[in-house]
């Protein structure tokens, strides 16, 4: 029997150490996102809750932790319209050591996030989009990372994933960054041919 603790915890180490092989996208090239520059890094973190079973962090750590992951990712636009963004942060858990591997909880961070463009002072959504952020974006975290990691290493990496899926929501709506909007297709389905002239389906031949 006291053996299985110490595997346990090389088991929880190497399965830590996978998780950690996520990658970084921050050295490849940005995706577009038109003529996107970042303007205001706004965020805010005066009412978050703390879930049970979490070590505890301070909103002036939380804010700078965002702050730092909204700079790292949106600093690398260099549009020409300047755009403002916000983030919330509600709630979150850092996963704390000392407890057993077997009942480890996750770590977890729930913000919100809105976008402005600063010229028109206007908020581009209609209602501020919440996001739930795990330390891995499927969540299937087989363990806590308390074991592992420090709590700024956890509110980096939270941060990190948060700041992405933002991103992600951006590219769903290029159309608030000068881009054509997106226009759903459903599955398995082939564009419709243009029209032609009234009561044909072709198009009309060149020069016509």
């Amino acid at each position: 029997m006291p053996a299985i603790r110490p595997a346990l915890r090389a088991a929880a180490l190497s399965l830590l150490a996978l998780a950690a092989c996520a990658k970084n996208d921050l050295a490849d090239p940005p995706a577009d996102l038109g003529d996107f520059v970042l303007g205001l890094n706004i965020v805010v973190a005066d009412k978050v809750q703390k879930v049970p079973i979490s070590r505890e962090a301070s909103i002036e750590a939380w804010e700078a932790a965002m702050k730092q992951a909204v700079d790292d990712r949106f600093g690398r636009y260099e549009g020409s319209h300047i755009y403002n963004v916000g983030i919330s942060i509600d709630a979150y858990a850092l996963a704390p050591p000392g407890i057993p591997v077997v009942a480890a909880p996750k770590s977890v961070l729930v913000i919100t996030a809105n976008v402005w463009d600063d010229a028109k002072g206007q908020k581009l959504n209609a209602e501020g989009k919440q996001f739930t952020i795990w330390e891995n974006f499927d969540g299937e975290n087989v363990i806590g990372t308390g074991l592992t990691r420090t709590k700024e290493q956890q509110m980096a990496a939270l941060s990190y994933n948060a700041v992405k899926a933002v991103e992600g929501w951006f590219l769903e709506n290029p159309q608030w960054f000068g881009l054509p909007p997106k226009t759903a297709v459903p599955p398995g389905t082939k564009p419709a041919p243009a029209a032609g002239p009234a009561g044909t389906d072709t198009p009309p031949a060149a020069g016509k």
